[in-house]
């Protein structure tokens, strides 16, 4: 990739993104776009009925029709950086607070490395002289391939990686610390919630006396826990009751629509609408006659025989302390390991229902079944990547696809075609891939929706990093040096090897396109906007606008994020003129997820902190790969003593991540006792132990135990209508 190329892809880039940003500065003015732009705010204004709270006050300001409305500005920015970790931590969550601290982990951590890349990597590699015996490329004179074989200057970026590295390993340490103690202490803050006192319990056995698994349960935790056990709740195979569920809600939404028509026909008062209301009425009766049905076969469903037929192997079993609960999660319950299987409870809005109804036997297979698809999915991707990498070697393309010189025709596309165009392929070939993964996360069987992300996190992650690293950089070193690779069969490592520093311009522009224009688009949300167009002017016309509420895609943002990390690491002693866009990168992504999480992003659930061990391993594996690659690049350039002397720096870090297993890990997992205990005591003195368990002890009714919605009164009641414990 020549130089015109790099100054195409930066300034495509960054002219996107200032009109990209632009656009959103006008766009968020607009009190039509915020169902968008402000989803998470409506939401929790609408929860609280306060029709003169702030943020409405806000909007009645924004309403008003003025010039300021259509100018862009850059306010968001600095409010995002105005926001701090205690109010994310207070109004989010420590999930959300993560997310954060990732990419303020990235800020850090490369401005340091930026400092050392450019005040002394920068000047020694620039002032070598091994280009002589490379072939050109457009970062090599500022990359560790200018440096000649054998020469001492070799030394300076071994010290430069052993201080890269333990800087690395400082912060990681001091994050995970900061964050364990951030989590204890959101577990003290949220320690009435119902998950602290409740138990999974899955492989009950089937008692032939009773006909029930649930006189099981009840006889089990009755004799091994006789003085922590309070209640249990059993589940159901809930299929036919979630498809008259999903037939009642559809026929509730028509009787709502034709409601507020006939309330608004009646304030119309116009003579023309008195037929269709008649209509609207005979209809309004007919889908109420419909309902009433549905309500009765529910009802039927419900009683107590035929739950009985329903029963699953399954149950949430409530305990009257935190650290009865502890205790029985952490522990075997059956000298048959495979019966009394138990686990910590998530929170009840957590739960994946569906996937409890999966016998634990069958798990093994799911999860089979997953990483097959996965693999697949890797291999298949293979394609496009080659495909792209093809592009950006549009000069060694040539040679072996003479009708691609017709390009250079056109003045100036040659230098798009081979700058911009190959990042931005590859970033929407991406795209899709997250999805693709937390789809097959979801068939894995995982009890909860964070497990389920968790899951994903780590497969896309594996992914990005087969494929967008290693395949990229493979094959673009088989495309660079396919000529030489095939008459000299035996310097295929190397060329290999050398390819790392030769990808580095590849890589940079991909850092620009996944930076400037990733972000960019995040915070716009064109699909949402284009969406919301369409149903306004087809059958969303006159209606009102509900918000556009998601959750956090963690299993999306993490392994990108991650992915940048790994290659900055990866680039910092070899190409460090790469860092210094990497701090760009994560200040603009700051800035966006702050808005993000405030104003967008809905909290669906809270498990204080457990996508950190994740983090943590993505970015051990980055510094563990830089080492690798200097041990190889040190080798190539023929100075074997600063090879040998990064063995032990590799084996520092490969037992600093065996103490962090042992150290933080088990914490993030489950609740200590001792910290059980704690709150127990805490609850004492509040007199609050009776209220928590007994509120925990109805708060995981299974979805087809919890009655449809009451639509006079708008309210939704989670009680069951037939007490499992009481069978």
């Amino acid at each position: 990739m020549n130089p015109e190329s790099l100054i195409a892809s930066a300034a495509i880039n960054i002219g996107l993104a200032i009109f990209i940003l632009t656009l959103f500065s006008i766009l968020k003015k607009q009190p039509s776009n915020d169902p968008i732009y402000f989803p998470r705010r409506l939401s929790e204004s609408q929860r609280q009925s306060q029709s003169q709270s702030p943020s409405h006050r806000r909007d009645e300001n924004r309403s008003a029709l003025s010039l300021r409305r259509f100018l862009p500005s850059v306010s968001w920015i600095s409010r995002a950086f105005r926001v701090s970790e205690d109010e994310i931590l207070q109004t989010n969550g420590l999930d959300a607070l993560i997310i954060i601290r990732l990419f303020k982990f990235g800020i850090k951590f490369f401005v340091v490395c930026s400092l050392v890349g450019l005040l002394i990597l920068l000047p020694v590699n620039y002032s070598g002289d091994g280009l002589t015996a490379i072939s050109h490329h457009s970062l090599d004179s500022f990359t560790i391939s200018n440096i000649s074989p054998g020469s001492n200057r070799l030394w300076v970026h071994f010290s430069c990686l052993w201080f890269i590295s333990l800087y690395g390993v400082y912060l990681l340490y001091k994050e995970y610390n900061e964050i364990l103690a951030k989590r204890i202490q959101q577990l003290l803050n949220i320690r009435h919630q119902p998950n602290q006192f409740t138990v999974l319990v899955r492989e009950i056995p089937f008692c032939s006396q009773h006909k029930s698994r649930g006189c099981c349960v009840e006889k089990f935790f009755s004799k091994h826990h006789p003085c922590a056990y309070h209640s249990y709740q059993i589940l159901y195979d809930g299929k036919e009751f979630k498809e008259l569920l999903n037939q009642a809600k559809s026929i509730e939404k028509r009787i709502e629509d034709l409601r507020r028509r006939s309330v608004v026909k009646k304030h119309n008062q116009t003579p023309l609408l008195l037929n269709p209301s008649k209509e609207d009425s005979v209809k309004l009766s007919l889908y109420e006659e419909n309902l009433e049905e549905l309500h009765h076969k529910i009802h039927q469903l419900q009683c107590e025989d035929m739950l009985k037929e329903k029963e699953l192997p399954v149950a949430f079993v409530t305990f009257k302390s935190r650290l009865g609960a502890a205790l029985v999660a952490q522990s075997q319950q059956h000298s048959n390991p495979v019966l009394w299987i138990t686990d910590a409870a998530p929170e009840p809005r957590d739960v994946s229902w569906r996937n409890l109804a999966i016998p634990h036997r069958v798990l093994p297979l799911c999860n089979f079944g997953v990483i097959v698809a996965a693999s697949l999915l890797t291999i298949f991707f293979a394609i496009p990547v080659t495909a792209v990498q093809g592009i950006a070697k549009f000069e060694k393309l040539k040679k072996w696809f003479p009708p691609a010189m017709a390009v250079q025709l056109i003045p100036g596309l040659s230098s798009i075609i081979t700058g911009y165009l190959p990042s931005a392929v590859l970033k929407g070939f991406i795209y899709i891939v997250p999805f693709a993964m937390l789809g097959m996360a979801k068939l894995a069987g995982c009890i909860s929706k964070s497990k389920e992300e968790i899951k994903a996190c780590n497969m896309v992650f594996y992914f990005l990093v087969g494929n967008v690293f290693f395949w990229s950089l493979l094959s673009g070193s088989l495309i660079d040096e396919i000529g030489e690779s095939f008459t000299h069969p035996k310097d295929f490592p190397s060329h290999l090897a050398s390819a790392v520093s030769a990808q580095a311009d590849f890589f940079l522009t991909y850092i620009l396109t996944d930076g400037l224009s990733g972000f960019s688009l995040e915070i716009l949300q064109p699909g949402l906007l284009c969406w919301d167009a369409i149903k306004s002017c087809t059958y969303g016309r006159g209606k009102e606008k509900t918000p556009y509420l998601y959750s956090l895609p963690y299993y999306r943002i993490i392994p990108l994020v991650s992915l940048s990390v790994l290659i900055g690491i990866v680039y910092a002693v070899v190409a460090p003129l790469l860092l210094p866009f990497l701090i760009g990168y994560f200040l603009l992504g700051y800035a966006v997820f702050i808005n993000q999480i405030e104003d967008v992003y809905e909290t669906v659930y809270e498990t204080c902190g457990q996508f950190w061990p994740c983090i943590h391993h993505y970015i051990l594996i980055a510094i563990i790969l830089m080492q690798i690659t200097m041990i190889g690049i040190f080798g190539l350039k023929s100075k074997p003593a600063a090879s040998i002397s990064t063995i032990p720096l590799l084996v520092l870090t490969l037992m600093f991540n065996e103490y962090c297993k042992m150290r933080f890990l088990p914490t993030f997992n489950l609740l200590s006792i001792q910290n059980a205990k704690e709150f127990d005591e805490l609850d004492e003195k509040c007199n609050q132990v009776e209220f928590n368990y007994e509120n925990a002890s109805t708060a995981y009714c299974p979805p087809c135990l919890r009655p449809l919605n009451c639509m006079e009164s708008g309210s939704s009641c989670t009680a069951p209508l037939v007490s499992s414990s009481s069978f």
